[in-house]
Parts: C-alpha cells; sequence; structure tokens
C-alpha cells in the first residue's frame, strides 16, 4: 500500500515526495514478532490461574448448550432471560469453550488472541501511515499499555471491541488512498461486528472514519458521499441485525431481554445501555422501557462521568494514560505541520490525522462526559489513538529541543501518576530519573548518532514505569484472569467460587433433581447469584428472578403462576438471607414473587435453604 512521507518531519514546510511503497526494513519483522511475542506473554502469563466471572461465564456456559442460548446470549440453559448486554463479545468465548471444554482459561483464550491481533494490525495501519520505525513503535507502546494486557486477560466486551474497530480503521484507510466502495463497504461491515459486543459504542468511531474518507479520497464529492452512504447502509444493516431478530421474534420463541421493563431490544440497546451511561448530564432513559439508570448501573463513582478530567484521574490513567504528553504532541505537532504546508485534500498524511485524531478525541469525549462506573476496560480504544500519535511524535518530530521537553514532561507524568500509589513498585521512578535524565541532556546536545541512543535511552525512561505496571499483571496480586482487567494495586481477585457447589448447594441440587418430576426448571431464585453456581457447575435450568439488577419485571406474575400451574416450575430456592424481614420488604418485582411463594406453597428444608414447593396439593 501507498505510504506518505514518513520521512518527512513535522516542523518543516517543504513539499513531500509523492506516495512511495514503504520498503520492508531488515529489522522490521523480527521486531514485529518479539514484540508480539511479548504481548502473546503478558496475555497469556498465568492463564491456568483464571476465574470465572460469574454472570457472563454462567451466559456463555448455557450459550454452549442449544442454539437458541448461543443466539440471544441466555443467562440460564432454560431460555428464561438473557445478558443485559447483546451477546456478541461472547460468541467467540462459547465456540472456544466448545472446541476446549468449559474452563476458566478457555474463556480467556480468545480475549489473548484479540489483543495480540490488536497489536499486530496497529502496527501494520500506522506504518503505512507513518512508516516503518513509527508502526513498530506504536505496536510496542499499545503492548506496554496496562489497559491493552488487561483486555487480553479479562472476559469482557472491550477485547473483541477493539480488534473489530481497528480492522474498520485498515479497511477505511485502504478504502481511501484509492476510493475502494468494497473496502469502504468492509469497513461498514467491522463496525456493525463491533456493535455486536458494544451497541452504540461502535458508532463513535464513525465520524474518524467517514471524515477520512470523505476529505481525503481521490475521487469526486458526488462519489465521496454515495460510496459513505453505502458503506453506511451496509453498517447499518449488520449493526441491527440482533436487534431485527430479537425484535421480530415473539416473545414467547426467545428470552426476555434483561436490562428492560417492556423486553424491547430498542430499550436494551438504546434506554438500558445508552442513555443510562449518561446520567451525570441528567439524562433519563426511563421513557424507552429501560430500567432506570440508579438501578441499571449504580451510582457512578466518584469522579466519573463528570469532564474531561476524570480521564486524568489516577484510576483511569494508570491503566491507560502514560503517554498522553507524547500523544498531545504527536497531535498538535501534525496539525501544525499541516497548517504550515498546507497539503492537498488527498495527501495521505492528512487523511492518517484526521483518521487517528478523530478516533482520540472523539472516544475521549464520549468517555469524559459519559458513565464508566470505574470500570477500565472501557479505556482500550483511548489506548490504540495514544500509541499511534505518540509514536508519530518521536518519529516525525524533528525540533529537538520540543521533543526532548515533552519526554521530560512524560516521565515526569508517569512518575507522578505512579507515585499516586506509593507502596506500588516506587523503585520504578527512580530507574525511569537514572535513565531519563542523562539520556535527555545527550538527546538535547549531542551529535547524530549519539542523539540516536539518547532517544532509545529516553523512551525506556519513559516506558519503564508502564511496562512495571503491565508485568505487574504475571501477579495473582495485581491481576487475574478471567475478571474485569484492571491492573495494579486496584485490582481485586476474583474466586471460583461459583464454579463448584459447597456440600448444602449439592444437597440442594440432589434433591431438586430427584424430585424435578419432569419440570422445566429445578428452581426460581430470587438473584442470578444464587443461580450461577447451579449453572456454572452443572448447566442447571434455574429460573433468576429479576434479572442482573432485580429490578427487571421477569417473570411477571401471570408467567410465574403459569408456569406452576403447567407443572415447568415446582419450587422456589430461598436462603436464610432471603428469609429475613428485610428481605422480604424488599421492592423489587421479584421479591414480590417470593412473599407469594412464601404464603402459599409449602416449605422443605433442605440443609441452610428452604425449598418452597407450589402445584395443586401445595397450597398453589
Amino acid at each position: 500500500m501507498p505510504s506518505p512521507v514518513s520521512a518527512e518531519p513535522l516542523d518543516r514546510v517543504e513539499e513531500p515526495p509523492p506516495p512511495a511503497r514503504s520498503p520492508t526494513r531488515r529489522y522490521e519483522r523480527p521486531v514485529l514478532a518479539g514484540i508480539a511475542a511479548v504481548a502473546a506473554l503478558l496475555d497469556f502469563w498465568g492463564i491456568w490461574h483464571s476465574a470465572y466471572h460469574t454472570f457472563y461465564a454462567s451466559a456463555v456456559r448455557s450459550m454452549t448448550d442449544n442454539p437458541v442460548a448461543f443466539l440471544y446470549g441466555s443467562f440460564d440453559p432454560g431460555n428464561s432471560i438473557t445478558l443485559d448486554k447483546l451477546p456478541g463479545f461472547l460468541w467467540p468465548q462459547a465456540l472456544s469453550a466448545l472446541v476446549l471444554g468449559f474452563h476458566p482459561w478457555s474463556l480467556v483464550v480468545p480475549q489473548a488472541l484479540e489483543g495480540v491481533a490488536s497489536v499486530v494490525l496497529l502496527h501494520t495501519v500506522v506504518r503505512r501511515w507513518a512508516g516503518v520505525p513509527a508502526g513498530l513503535l506504536a505496536a510496542a507502546f499499545l503492548t506496554l499499555t496496562p489497559v491493552t494486557v488487561g483486555l487480553g486477560r479479562s472476559v469482557t466486551e472491550d477485547a473483541p471491541f477493539v480488534l473489530l474497530l481497528l480492522l474498520a480503521a485498515e479497511a477505511t484507510q485502504r478504502a481511501t488512498v484509492r476510493a475502494w466502495l468494497r473496502s469502504l463497504v468492509l469497513a461498514g461491515v467491522w463496525v456493525g461486528a463491533a456493535f455486536q459486543c458494544k451497541m452504540l459504542e461502535a458508532w463513535a468511531v464513525l465520524p474518524a472514519l467517514a471524515v477520512t474518507y470523505l476529505v481525503a479520497a481521490p475521487t469526486t464529492l458526488r462519489r465521496r458521499i454515495r460510496d459513505l452512504a453505502v458503506s453506511g447502509a451496509a453498517m447499518l444493516a449488520v449493526s441491527l441485525s440482533w436487534m431485527l431478530a430479537a425484535g421480530l421474534t415473539p416473545a414467547a420463541a426467545r428470552p426476555y431481554l434483561d436490562g428492560t421493563t417492556d423486553n424491547s431490544p430498542v430499550a436494551l440497546v438504546v434506554g438500558y445501555n445508552f442513555l443510562n451511561r449518561f446520567q451525570a448530564l441528567g439524562v433519563d432513559a426511563a421513557g424507552t422501557g429501560s430500567v432506570v439508570a440508579g438501578r441499571a448501573h449504580g451510582t457512578a463513582s466518584v469522579g466519573m462521568g463528570d469532564s474531561v478530567w476524570k480521564m486524568f484521574s489516577p484510576g483511569l490513567a494508570s491503566q491507560t494514560g502514560w503517554l498522553y504528553p507524547l500523544a498531545a504532541l504527536g497531535l498538535a505537532a501534525g496539525l501544525y505541520g499541516l497548517w504550515r504546508r498546507r497539503p492537498p485534500r488527498t495527501d495521505p498524511f492528512l487523511a492518517g490525522y484526521l483518521l487517528w485524531g478523530g478516533w482520540l478525541v472523539t472516544f475521549f469525549l464520549v468517555f469524559s462526559f459519559g458513565s464508566v462506573t470505574g470500570h477500565t476496560y472501557y479505556m482500550g480504544v483511548v489506548a490504540v489513538g495514544l500509541s499511534a500519535l505518540a509514536a508519530t511524535a518521536v518519529t516525525r518530530v524533528r525540533h529537538r529541543s520540543v521533543l526532548c521537553a515533552v519526554l521530560a514532561v512524560n516521565v515526569g507524568w508517569c512518575a507522578a501518576l505512579t507515585l499516586y500509589y506509593p507502596r506500588f513498585f516506587p523503585w520504578s521512578v527512580g530507574a525511569a530519573a537514572v535513565l531519563g535524565l542523562p539520556a535527555l541532556v545527550l538527546f538535547a546536545v549531542g551529535g547524530s548518532r549519539p542523539r540516536r541512543t539518547a532517544l532509545a535511552v529516553a523512551l525506556a525512561a519513559v516506558l519503564v514505569v508502564p511496562t512495571v505496571w503491565s508485568v505487574s499483571a504475571t501477579s495473582l496480586r495485581y491481576n487475574q484472569p478471567g475478571g474485569f482487567g484492571r491492573i495494579g494495586p486496584g485490582s481485586i481477585a476474583t474466586r471460583n467460587g461459583a464454579a463448584a457447589l459447597d456440600p448444602a448447594q449439592r444437597r440442594v441440587l440432589a434433591y431438586l433433581t430427584a424430585h424435578r418430576d419432569g419440570a422445566r426448571y429445578l428452581a426460581a431464585v430470587p438473584r442470578w447469584q444464587m443461580a450461577a453456581p447451579y449453572i456454572l457447575s452443572d448447566n442447571a435450568a434455574v429460573l433468576p428472578l429479576g434479572g442482573f439488577t432485580a429490578h427487571v419485571p421477569y417473570p411477571a406474575p401471570g408467567t410465574f403462576h403459569h408456569l406452576i400451574d403447567t407443572g415447568r416450575l415446582r419450587y422456589v430456592l430461598l436462603s436464610a438471607d432471603d428469609l429475613s424481614h428485610r428481605a422480604r420488604g424488599a421492592r423489587t418485582p421479584g421479591r414480590a414473587l417470593v412473599r407469594w411463594a412464601i404464603g402459599h406453597c409449602a416449605p422443605v428444608r433442605v440443609a441452610a435453604y428452604t425449598l418452597y414447593r407450589c402445584g395443586p396439593g401445595h397450597g398453589g
């Protein structure tokens, strides 16, 4: 593919040479292989210690049971209710479990592979734009950003999401070079596939992709608009395919959609998973048929959902923002160089800045004002933009004093960020200072060859602290595979207790199995957390009441009583806590059904649990 003027510095105004194919450097493939190997090592290390993310893993276990559960992302194998998200991000995990067996580590394997693939793909896209050194640096920066390592070791939506958006960026880049409609349509397909992972968040990349093609594609304006319309139609078709399938399927033929009060895919996608994310701005999603914001996602963490300053808070920046100064230099210097040079509309470097600048600014603003409730894994797409722009700052800014000053600021920023956690490897700050100070002095005043060595050492000084954070993921103390992916002192260990039943739960399961009498469900339970151990260990058909938040009106009283009357549900399973006065007075749809069962069904004591047998002859 054609490459822009990778050797042209950002602070000069001479006309660039015509685009030419970037030759493969002798060192490129070995270095890229080494970077990919490091990414794989960080993602796969300790994978045998993976833990189940109880909610998602229960859905994966159910999705391996039958095609309906796989398609809709059923939480339980009885296909009563779905996840509170679209199931696309779990499809690779379910396929992995079918091939490798259902284990905690088999759910992490596709995530780790997607993380490594993202690193390699970022190299490809940045290399075409800014040359071989920038491509390798971007890949290295992304590899050593803690949030990237966390995604490769987690089971959250963002590992496949980042990869799919990078595929869309790569396709858009190829389309822009030659005005290729086929590649642009492919970009729309990739965005639509990303929609199946994170819904409307996937569309946040559209301004960057659309503006890049609209401005820089070498064809007429009319054709550019037409091509974007065709690509947009493909993107909409793929994006909305699951919603249409769910919406057009009779409610009785599919599971209830969690997170909604009206069983509507629009409520799930637009209300529950989009408008609720902007609760800090006073948005109310109740009118869409969604569970209301406070019940859906809880109260936002302190400093979350407020402003751009949230992105600089240690909780988020320590996972993502180590390269803020260098990325800011890359963006500012590129804009300044383009302003000075006044390139033609089809200039490849202009296209690259539209793509990566638009990518970073859009996602940065979306997450600044959209609540992420403390979940750092949302920041994976931000790390991609930061890595691309930081790489161009290092490889293309030739004004030594500017680059030297920003490198010094970046070392200081890394030191300040990690010193917020003074007990977390504080020696890394000293190592950064020892490497950085002499290197920056030599870089500022030395000759040509010493400057190259000094720049490499200065970059090592910038990266030493985030590298320590990333490598800490190999310790279970600072990250456990299978969880939410946070790395470092704020990591919370996930335990596999839900994967195995305790003796009391085994007695309950044995009793319910022996007395099932042909029922569809072994029992109904008031919380999904009670259902998860039985699903994970035995793939048991247990009916959770109220969905993820316990505020979903499923099953409706009429449905609940119909299940009992027809013999498809015979038992309601309660713990001692569920029978407490406080729990019995809770105002949720599920608690109303529990209170009915206590008043109308026959109690049976099994271990530490009380079963209420409902139906003809038992008070039902």
